[in-house]
């Protein structure tokens, strides 16, 4: 289930940014970029739609996906 970042307080959407770019296995490239410089990357992703916050049923968690990723859950779903 997609959900829109507007319907989280500031402080909800920066925990679960923080959580997403700390997660084991998050990759940045060769670059090594601050916790803030991370975030503020992912942020920008979601507010130019270039990734959305998804929560997923079953695992019941949330994650950010790119929109690739999300447009290929929701083939797989139909």
């Amino acid at each position: 289930m997609r959900i829109p970042p507007d319907q989280l307080s500031a402080e909800a959407l920066i925990g679960v940014i923080e959580e997403f770019v700390t997660r084991d296995g998050t990759d940045y490239g060769a670059v090594e970029c601050s916790l803030e410089e991370k975030t503020e990357q992912v942020r920008r992703q979601l507010e130019r739609g270039e990734a959305v916050l998804y929560f997923d049923t079953y695992l019941e968690c949330c994650t950010i996906l790119s929109m690739d990723d999300y447009r290929e859950r929701l083939r797989e779903a139909r």
